[in-house]
């Protein structure tokens, strides 16, 4: 019985490793994600291969591409790890004791602010499960990378991910007092051209974002000028505090440094659309226990926060 149970472990842990293969394109990624080494990567669909007597990848020096068999098999591995981790689970419900360990994704401002102050009490609340935090303001992919789930701000593109929306954030437009001594305080939208503008460039495209504001239950936007161009939200508070210009912000943000002084508000009447907060993760991780009670956490704690 314990070497049937010794092969069944093993063919489950191998199933694993081709679907991170297959998601991630890559046996490097995959090993990454997996934490082993790359060379257990490819033993591990070496192993796979012969036992089904089929091969699942073609593969070059540079390029790791699934077959037409692995394709097929992939869909059935997909099935068979769901229905392993679906049955774990409800014995993982019984004892009240999800384990296992959760990548998880999210900008760098709500994981600092937010999250990483709130996550002590998580983790007390289950012992057994550990949390990978990667906070950036880069989008991660998620099938890729192996994320279990992520937090993104703004609208997003169609996909196959599962999405809960968590809240809409209020943008605001700010300054520094010593900006507004210097150069004026900004009254509408027509000002911003004559106005420095510390320009956000998005970390996956770099593209320069405009200025944006709702007139009339419509969205407007302009370009702008500045002489700062920065990729990371902490960079654009910090130039800001500091006098370098404008931004256009979410609220929870700058609830500090609006408290304190360092910066205030301009153009009220003239807010940006407020952007959506959703949590995002794939379809196939959705039934884990572990992911169920950290989705539920988070949703109850940035909604009470924001």
């Amino acid at each position: 019985m314990a070497n049937n149970k010794e092969v069944l472990v093993d063919r489950i842990d191998l199933l694993r490793v081709f679907i991170r293969v297959m998601e991630t394109g890559n046996f490097s990624r995959a090993a990454g994600s997996l934490n082993l080494p790359r060379s257990s990567v490819s033993t591990a669909i070496q192993q796979l291969e012969t036992r089904l007597g089929t091969r699942l990848f073609s593969r070059t020096t540079r390029l790791v591409s699934p077959t037409t068999d692995g394709k097929v098999f992939y869909e059935r591995a997909l099935q068979l790890v769901a229905d392993i981790e679906d049955a774990e689970s409800l014995f993982q419900q019984k004892r009240g004791s999800p384990r296992g360990i959760l990548r998880v994704e999210m900008p760098g401002r709500i994981g600092r602010l937010i999250v990483a102050p709130a996550l002590p009490a998580f983790l007390a609340a289950y012992p057994e499960i550990d949390i990978q935090l990667g906070v950036t303001d880069r989008s991660v992919n998620l099938t890729e990378d192996g994320v279990d789930c992520a937090l993104r701000v703004g609208a997003l593109a169609d996909s196959s991910l599962i999405s809960r929306h968590i809240a809409d954030l209020q943008v605001i437009n700010v300054a520094s007092p010593l900006y507004l001594q210097t150069h004026g305080v900004p009254h509408t939208p027509e000002d911003i051209p004559v106005h420095q503008v510390i320009r956000y460039a998005s970390p996956a495209t770099g593209r320069i974002e405009e200025w944006e504001w709702v007139q009339q239950g419509e969205s407007k936007t302009c370009p702008v000028q500045g002489r700062v161009t920065v990729n990371s939200a902490e960079a654009l508070i910090a130039c800001c505090v500091a006098g370098s210009g404008l931004i256009q912000i979410p609220a929870y943000d700058v609830k500090t440094n609006l408290i304190n002084g360092e910066l205030v508000e301009v153009m009220p009447d003239w807010r940006a659309s407020p952007l959506p907060l959703t949590l995002l993760y794939p379809e196939r991780r959705h039934r884990s226990s572990r992911l169920r009670v950290f989705v539920d956490w988070i949703t109850g704690l940035l909604k009470n926060q924001l």
